[in-house]
């Protein structure tokens, strides 16, 4: 089969580009779909990063238009100003995307603190943005020993808590270095189909959800809120 530049992991046979190149078309396509990504480890040798990029590559080659967040020298949460360089980037970044991709390894059972300060950056609220709300949200994790979904289990509670679309698949890749070869290129296999498979559905959802977000997130509570406070500042003014 011939191979795609760059992903020769890939069965070019079957993936249904044309089926996301019309969904992209009837989904008001002025501009690609905003990918963010976020990795959990700081290691030179980082194997979230690497399956980061890995995945990056294959939503770039569906047409997505990716940035991946270098999480070095990203203070603690709290330690500096909201508008320290870092912090400020990490918060555009957030704002400027329509989907995310989280990947983290596993550390003691559960996320790495690279991982859970990258997500406490970013606010709930920013005056009337939210910069998370509503927007897809796939989640990874690579593990040192064998499989286990601590770490996607604990990203999907995150995600549902910063109000985002959490797709239904996900990836966990076991014994992450064997997985690898010394370039940091992802070895064919069924984890390496999973990714594929992860990445597809995030950038459909993404593509589901343009222009509709809005209404998906409008809620009861906050209408009726609104409501009562423009009732209260009409009594106020008479």
């Amino acid at each position: 089969m011939e191979q795609i530049p760059d992903l020769p992991n890939i069965d070019p046979a079957q993936l249904d580009l044309p089926t996301l190149a019309k969904l992209a078309e009837n989904g008001d396509m002025d501009h690609p779909p905003r990918i963010l990504m976020l990795y959990g480890s700081l290691r030179e040798r980082s194997f979230s990063r690497y399956l980061t990029e890995e995945a990056a590559r294959i939503l770039r080659h569906f047409g997505a238009d990716v940035k991946i967040f270098d999480p070095t020298e990203l203070p603690m949460v709290g330690s500096v100003a909201e508008d320290h360089p870092k912090v400020a980037e990490l918060r555009e970044l957030c704002l400027w995307s329509e989907g995310q991709v989280w990947c983290s390894p596993e550390r003691h059972g559960a996320i790495t603190a690279v991982m859970k300060n990258q997500i406490d950056w970013i606010p709930l609220e920013m005056g009337a943005i939210r910069p998370s709300q509503g927007r897809a949200l796939a989640v990874m994790q690579v593990c040192g020993g064998s499989q286990s979904f601590n770490v996607v289990n604990t990203l999907r509670l995150l995600g549902r808590w910063m109000r985002m679309f959490t797709i239904p698949n996900q990836s966990s890749v076991p014994m992450a270095y064997k997985e690898f070869d010394e370039h940091g290129r992802m070895r064919a296999s069924a984890y390496y189909d999973r990714v594929v498979d992860v990445m597809e559905e995030l950038f459909k959802m993404t593509l589901l959800l343009r222009g509709r977000a809005d209404y998906l997130t409008d809620r009861y509570s906050e209408r009726n809120e609104r409501q009562m406070k423009a009732i209260d500042r009409t009594i106020r003014k008479i």
